[in-house]
């Protein structure tokens, strides 16, 4: 399959081992319960489509050089840190089919951990006087933050439009990976219009995968997250918000009390999950994320033809292709 991961990591994957062991290296302490715990969250890494997008970006635009890993290091240290308190946060025992931090270290320990992380991130960025890195990194903490909140501000009203639902998107997801194109860019090319332009394809790219998550919720089997996780957090999605707002009065009744009321019931959240994809809530939201990938791919066009940009053509395939 082209699009597998392995594929795409292929043009930098010499780039990707240099990369672990400079990341490894950026969270070192000289605590041990600290180092032990790191040691743990390292282990149990994601796919690195993050520090993927930093590389590829720096690829496609210049040379990845030491300050690329520098980049790639700093949001993954972000990115880190912002899990670790989101399982706090979500009172979650376990990511990835891993316990989370909390659940093996206590809430307290957990969010110091994230803190520390976080700090790292930031010294990383003025120990080497890359204070752009700074700027670009402190922007998406800001808005990875605000999104969170204006979620949990209207899953308590469950008043939520699409327009807010892409700001949220925009914040939460689109920050975080529009940054690690930004970062990535602006770590092999001083070009002001470049930086920018790596910036709106990350968000575009970034705002796909978050609804590719969200779609998962809806899924047939049992996928990365088990369905149906949303509507017991209220949270308000694509195909729930599209299937809301064109419907009659008493079935949009119906579906607010079930998220509101009834949120716990296997029973009542599978019937709703069955009626938002019977109701064209599914297919609108995957149009939505084509259309997104292709505003992404749009902006791609414009910019260096290489292998980067083919591997960054490749993961944009792959974050809507994707299983889990």
């Amino acid at each position: 399959m082209g699009n597998s991961l392995d594929n795409i990591k292929r043009p930098i994957e010499k780039e990707l081992i240099e990369f672990e062991d400079f990341f490894k290296e950026s969270m070192k302490s000289n605590v041990a319960l600290l180092n032990k715990i790191t040691y743990y969250i390292y282990k149990r890494k994601g796919k690195q489509v993050r520090p993927m997008f930093v590389l590829l970006a720096a690829k496609m635009v210049g040379k990845i050089t030491e300050d690329t890993y520098s980049a790639a290091a700093l949001i993954e240290l972000l990115h880190t840190a912002t899990l670790v308190h989101d399982d706090v946060v979500d009172d979650a025992n376990r990511r990835r089919g891993f316990f989370s931090v909390n659940a093996l270290w206590k809430n307290k320990i957990a969010v110091l951990v994230g803190d520390y992380l976080l700090s790292k991130g930031l010294l990383l960025s003025v120990e080497n006087e890359r204070f752009d890195f700074l700027k670009i990194l402190s922007t998406a903490v800001k808005m990875m933050s605000e999104g969170e909140l204006l979620q949990m501000q209207k899953a308590r009203k469950l008043d939520i439009t699409e327009d807010v639902y892409f700001d949220i998107i925009k914040q939460k997801t689109g920050s975080l990976i529009s940054s690690a194109c930004a970062i990535g860019g602006a770590s092999a090319t001083e070009d002001k219009e470049t930086i920018d332009k790596l910036s709106d394809y990350g968000e575009k790219i970034g705002i796909a995968f978050q609804m590719k998550d969200d779609l998962f919720d809806y899924g047939e089997d049992e996928i990365g997250k088990p369905r149906g996780i949303d509507i017991k957090e209220k949270k308000m999605t694509l195909p729930l918000i599209y299937v809301l707002n064109n419907v009659s009065n008493s079935d949009k009744k119906w579906i607010i009390n079930v998220v509101k009321n009834h949120n716990t019931n296997k029973n009542k959240v599978n019937e709703l999950i069955d009626f938002i994809r019977k109701n064209g809530g599914m297919e609108y939201t995957i149009n939505k994320m084509k259309e997104y990938k292709s505003q992404a791919n749009a902006i791609l066009d414009s910019l260096p033809d290489n292998e980067g940009r083919k591997a960054l053509y490749q993961l944009s395939e792959f974050i809507i292709n994707r299983k889990k």
